[in-house]
């Protein structure tokens, strides 16, 4: 079921969805009710397309979508207000782009997030992990966190405790036994250059559109709220009707017997209610 699964949300990722009419631009029409979305090769738009665009379809909302190469232009165009939604970010990530963009991003609702986990090429185990190992690491601030709180789970750094997981770096590490070799570099390069590491943290999303092997998984993340993957919109439109109607979607008994339906092999983390 789960590699069933896989293959539909890697083949719906790189589909045109007709019925949403993706392209270059697009402009909201409020008299049709139109809501115009950022999409990403991933399995958080593949999702909201499949699932939730049906449910707010029957209301009468219409959708369009632009497709970007990468989150940084999405959010940049959420910003600007050329798109009203995107669904491939944690609030860690907006809060980031808010801070260092001067971005005006607001996350309305958690939803179903793939975990991040560590993965090797050449390793069966952790047991397997040896001094002066090489570990791949996300470089954007977030995500590296959270891969360093994925080595302390499994036992093989010490983090300072003082400091807040969602914000620890490199500099935080108080122990490191093995003499681990971090190189940090941008999650979707990791899974070509598997083979070069012994050991390599990769974002959910991340590893489902490189098409690697979920069963592979050596650790899994434990999912922490501010990693939860939330529907951003921008901050003056968190209220509107429409924003109020996407919330409702995720919320409703349909998309929760979607789930219900599709999730046998806990493909996905979903956030209580």
């Amino acid at each position: 079921m789960l590699k069933k699964w896989i293959s539909i949300l890697l083949v719906g990722a790189f589909m045109l969805i007709g019925v949403t009419g993706c392209g270059k631009g697009a402009e909201v029409d409020a008299d049709t009710k139109t809501i115009v979305y950022g999409k990403a090769a991933g399995p958080y738009t593949v999702l909201f397309e499949e699932a939730i665009i049906p449910i707010l379809e029957k209301e009468g909302y219409q959708f369009k979508c632009v497709e970007f190469s990468d989150l940084m232009q999405s959010d940049i165009a959420l910003n600007e207000g050329e798109i009203d939604m995107n669904v491939e970010q944690h609030s860690a990530y907006m809060e980031n782009f808010n801070k260092e963009q001067n971005g005006n991003l607001a996350a309305i609702i958690p939803i179903p997030t793939v975990p991040a986990g560590l993965f090797s090429s050449t390793h069966k185990t952790l047991e397997e992990i040896m001094n002066n190992a090489k570990i791949a690491i996300p470089n954007d601030v977030s995500n590296a966190s959270r891969a360093y709180a994925i080595l302390q789970k499994a036992n093989w750094i010490q983090l300072d405790p003082k400091v807040d997981i969602a914000n620890v770096t490199q500099e935080d590490i108080t122990e490191n036994p093995y003499n681990l070799q971090f190189t940090e570099m941008d999650s979707a390069n990791i899974p070509r250059s598997l083979d070069e590491f012994d050991y390599a943290v990769i974002p959910g999303s991340v590893v489902y559109s490189a098409g690697i092997d979920s069963d592979s998984v050596l650790l899994q993340e434990d999912v922490a709220e501010h990693l939860l993957l939330q529907v951003v919109v921008n901050e003056k439109e968190k209220d509107s009707d429409w924003a109020k109607a996407v919330v409702n979607a995720y919320q409703s008994e349909e998309f929760t017997k979607y789930m219900e339906e599709n999730n046998k092999d806990n493909f996905w983390y979903i956030p209580k209610k």
